[in-house]
């Protein structure tokens, strides 16, 4: 049964006449006679008696109308409350992360204290996930991007530093070039245990002596500062440590890659207003991220 014709054929019962329906639906009255028409060609049975006066039910008409009427009440009602939701911003939003991206953190944060009706779903990981198959609305994601069938909104660039501590540099010395990395003791992220790691240095590619190998950020950090090891860090991990002196950043001249940051979403025709709320909240909040990832 089409439910839209049904719909309409529940409009005219309650409106008493096609006239009166098709002001109510603000659709013109031929349009509605047409499909009330097909609805009946469909069922194969005759469900208004139509005259001068209005419209009156058949006895198929008023069994219809019997077992139909409350449903699309319902089904109406329930499109109302969806509209109000999004009106009022109320409802889940669930989002995927890179793990230790805590700029982003301070985003979700300021998001719901603006929209505190909103209840957010925070996946961390470094696995790049299906956005369908997990149920995804929204990833941020680092590098390239492989998924065409999705939207990706490039957010920014940003450089991973390397870095180690004063104490480690006084007992080991400054690298002057890349080559001098191979002597000191390196920490390294790396998603599997078996991964050989390279840092590209600028043009020139080195394969560090990896004391330890992890693929926490944070770990990292502070094994740094610890004075443990030299290692590349995240800007917005480092950035503080290095304008309080307790790292310090080697190298610049030999800069690591530039990795592109994107938001990702699937390409829905209709897209959630919480969804799009979210992405420009993203856009206006970008100035404080990119001030966080910069050395």
């Amino acid at each position: 049964m089409d439910l839209n014709a049904a719909r309409m054929f529940v409009a005219v019962v309650q409106a008493g006449s096609l006239s009166a329906a098709a002001a109510r639906l603000d659709i013109p009255l031929p349009t509605l006679s047409r499909r009330i028409r097909d609805l009946e060609r469909q069922l194969k049975v005759q469900l208004l008696e139509r005259s001068a006066r209005g419209a009156k039910l058949t006895d198929a008409g008023a069994r219809l109308y019997e077992r139909a009427g409350q449903g699309i009440e319902q089904l109406l009602e329930a499109e109302q409350a969806v509209v109000n939701d999004q009106m009022q911003l109320k409802g889940r939003l669930r989002l995927s992360l890179p793990q230790t991206f805590e700029p982003w953190w301070d985003l979700l944060a300021a998001f719901q204290q603006r929209y505190p009706d909103i209840q957010v779903h925070l996946y961390s990981t470094e696995r790049r996930v299906d956005l369908v198959e997990d149920g995804i609305d929204v990833a941020l994601r680092v590098g390239a991007i492989v998924h065409e069938a999705m939207v990706a909104r490039r957010v920014l660039s940003f450089r991973n530093v390397l870095v180690a501590s004063p104490s480690l540099l006084k007992r080991v010395g400054v690298p002057k070039h890349p080559d001098a990395l191979h002597g000191l003791p390196c920490g390294v992220w790396a998603s599997r245990v078996d991964t050989q790691v390279r840092w590209e240095l600028g043009t020139q590619m080195v394969e560090p002596k990896a004391v330890l190998s992890t693929n926490d950020y944070h770990h990292l950090c502070t094994r740094a500062l610890r004075g443990d090891v030299v290692t590349e860090l995240p800007p917005f991990l480092a950035a503080a440590a290095i304008r309080a002196k307790r790292l310090v950043r080697l190298l610049p001249q030999h800069p690591l890659p530039e990795w592109s940051l994107h938001l990702l979403y699937p390409p829905h025709r209709h897209q959630s207003t919480i969804v799009r709320t979210y992405l420009d909240f993203c856009q206006g909040y970008l100035p404080k991220i990119v001030q966080a990832c910069t050395v």
